[in-house]
């Protein structure tokens, strides 16, 4: 009897030991697996001339900042949701008639906001303390010209996201982002005296920002 009571105290034992195991690497298991993050990064915007429509678009180079919620479940599943900020101001010259030679009329400056939202898939890899990554989505940019502006109307468009970076870790939980997004959009019409150059326009975004990895 003393045998038995023995035999079933360690079978119990070993059972809660084989358990507690299980439930662990399990725990492990999906940690690795599952890891989500918020980022903050600064940025540089800068962006190319457009003409259209006898219109000629230009818009200022600005300094910006991104807020990051990406989670990555494995090196080709991952996800992120991004909001922007940075300066937009455009000028516009409009009545650019060309025949021997063009020539342009009076210019219209425009100061703007632009707001960026987007959804973004985020596939990458880790190696030892480094995760390169690439990016590719979609979003709506708003761009929103400032108070006290006569002749200025809001402007919304649909904004396609493409990129590349690499995270850094510095300790278990914090790292260093470094990135680069470039939008593809229309150019956004700010200005009820001229009409809309209706081309396609690049913003390109170096950044560089941190991360903190739940």
């Amino acid at each position: 009897m003393r045998f038995k009571s023995i035999l079933l105290a360690t079978v119990a034992i070993g059972m809660a030991a084989f358990c507690s195991a299980a439930a662990n690497a399990q725990a492990k298991e999906v940690s690795s697996l599952g890891k989500t993050d918020l980022s903050v990064s600064i940025y540089g915007a800068f962006s190319g001339t457009t003409t259209g429509n006898d219109v000629q678009q230009s818009p200022s180079n600005a300094a910006g900042g991104i807020f990051e919620v990406r989670h990555i479940a494995n090196p080709l599943l991952g996800f992120e949701g991004t909001y922007s900020f940075n300066r937009a101001n455009q000028t516009y010259v409009g009545g650019i008639v060309c025949g021997l030679e063009c020539v342009p009329t009076t210019a219209a400056a425009v100061s703007a906001d632009a707001h960026e939202v987007t959804a973004d898939y985020v596939p990458s890899l880790k190696i030892a303390n480094v995760r390169p990554f690439g990016i590719l989505g979609a979003g709506l940019l708003l761009n929103e010209p400032a108070s006290g502006q006569i002749a200025t109307t809001s402007s919304n468009k649909p904004v396609f996201v493409y990129g590349a970076g690499l995270d850094w870790g510095l300790l278990p939980h914090i790292g260093l982002r470094l990135q680069f997004r470039g939008n593809l959009y229309k150019a956004p019409d700010l200005t009820t005296l001229y009409g809309s150059t209706g081309a396609f326009t690049r913003t390109s975004e170096p950044m560089v920002g941190v991360y903190f990895r739940l």
